[in-house]
C-alpha cells in the first residue's frame, strides 16, 4: 500500500469513531509500527486534519476536514461519477440533474489526465429511460423545504381524485423506479404520511421552521415504519 493510500485509509478509519482510538489499534490495523503512525498522524495534522490526542491517549478526528478530490482511490471515483450519472439521466428533477451533472464534470476538471481519462473510459453507463416519469416539478421545492426543516402547504390529489389541502412537514424524499415519494409529518392527520411528489398540485413554503428537527422526525418515523413491517410480517404468518 503507497503512503498516500494509507493516510486516506487512516482518516477514514478515525472518521467513522467519534471517541478516540488507541494508537496501538491504529497501528496494527495498518500494518505498521507505532513511529511510522505517529509520523503519519502528524503529516495529516499538517494538511490541515483536526486530529486530537496524543501517544498512550488515542487520536480522534474533529469536525471540519474535507478530504481533497484527489484522495479518493479509483473505484471510488468510479462509484462517484456513476451515481452523478445515474441521478443527471434518471431524474425528474431538472435543477437535481443539473447538479449531478455539476459534480460530473468538477470530477473531471480536478484530475490528473491519467486518471481522469481512466474514469472517463471506465465503461460504466447509465443507459436513458424507456418509459420517463412523471412529471413532478414540486420537486425542487419540496428538496429545499427538507433542507430548511420548513413546514409547507399541500394542494394534493388523493388516490379518489379528491384534492385536499393541508400542512405537512417534509423531511425525506424517496426516489423509487416509477415514482419519487414524500414522508412528512402531516398536520391534519396528526400522524407520518407518504405523498407522490406528481400527484401535488400546488405547494407553498411557509417559510417557518417547523417544531421538531428532521433527524429526529426520521428517527421515529424509521421507528413506527419497521414496527408495522413487523406487525405485517406477524399477519401473514
Amino acid at each position: 500500500m503507497s503512503r498516500a493510500a494509507r493516510l486516506l485509509h487512516l482518516l477514514e478509519r478515525l472518521r467513522a469513531h467519534r471517541r478516540p482510538l488507541p494508537g496501538a489499534q491504529l497501528a496494527a490495523q495498518a500494518g505498521i509500527s507505532l513511529r511510522t503512525l505517529y509520523r503519519d498522524i502528524a503529516t495529516l495534522r499538517e494538511q490541515g486534519a483536526r486530529i486530537e490526542g496524543d501517544p498512550g491517549v488515542g487520536y480522534v478526528l474533529r469536525p471540519g476536514f474535507t478530504l481533497p478530490p484527489l484522495m479518493f482511490s479509483e473505484e471510488e471515483l468510479e462509484a462517484l461519477v456513476l451515481g452523478a450519472r445515474w441521478v443527471a439521466s434518471q431524474s425528474a428533477d431538472p435543477a437535481l440533474a443539473q447538479a449531478a451533472q455539476g459534480v460530473v464534470n468538477r470530477i473531471g476538471s480536478t484530475l490528473p489526465e491519467t486518471l481522469r481519462l481512466a474514469v472517463e473510459t471506465s465503461g460504466l453507463f447509465v443507459p436513458p429511460r424507456a418509459d420517463p416519469y412523471p412529471s413532478a416539478p414540486w420537486l425542487p421545492a419540496l428538496r429545499q423545504a427538507v433542507r430548511a426543516e420548513h413546514a409547507v402547504w399541500l394542494d394534493y390529489l388523493d388516490e379518489a381524485g379528491r384534492t385536499t389541502r393541508r400542512r405537512v412537514w417534509p423531511f425525506a424524499l424517496a426516489f423509487f423506479d416509477q415514482a419519487r415519494l414524500v414522508a412528512a409529518w402531516c398536520e391534519l392527520r396528526q400522524d407520518f404520511r407518504h405523498f407522490r411528489a406528481d400527484r401535488v398540485r400546488d405547494l407553498a413554503d411557509t417559510g417557518e421552521r417547523y417544531p421538531e428537527r428532521r433527524h429526529l422526525l426520521i428517527r421515529r418515523w424509521s421507528v413506527q415504519m419497521g414496527h408495522a413491517r413487523h406487525m405485517d410480517a406477524a399477519d401473514r404468518s
